[in-house]
């Protein structure tokens, strides 16, 4: 654990929390709001969450050299969560175009 300062431990590990809050508070924003498409932010933020654990357990455990995979996943998991959140944000757009979007001011 010598690879990174307390601080710099502190950012990651708040970084990776905020992260977790974010998908719950999206994916119950999508219930609460009755549209399905949030659900599919939080559903493509979930790579982005597994890069950001790479990274932490890769530091976590000195940067070790046997563990350089999780570098290579990490990556990976960056490309395809940067992938799958523009699907999101897509998918989000669309459901708004076709009005498929249900507002909490609707129901009053």
């Amino acid at each position: 654990m010598h690879a990174l300062s307390i601080p710099t431990w502190i950012i990651h590990i708040s970084s990776v929390l905020e992260w977790m809050a974010a998908i719950w508070l999206i994916w119950t924003y999508a219930e609460v709001s009755q549209n399905r498409a949030w659900r599919s932010l939080s559903l493509g933020m979930l790579p982005a969450l597994v890069s950001a654990m790479c990274a932490c357990t890769w530091h976590f455990f000195d940067n070790v050299a046997a563990l350089e995979w999780l570098v290579t996943l990490q990556a990976a998991m960056t490309v395809v969560g940067n992938f799958t959140l523009c699907l999101a944000g897509w998918w989000i757009w669309r459901a708004s175009r076709k009005g498929d979007v249900v507002t909490p001011l609707d129901s009053e």
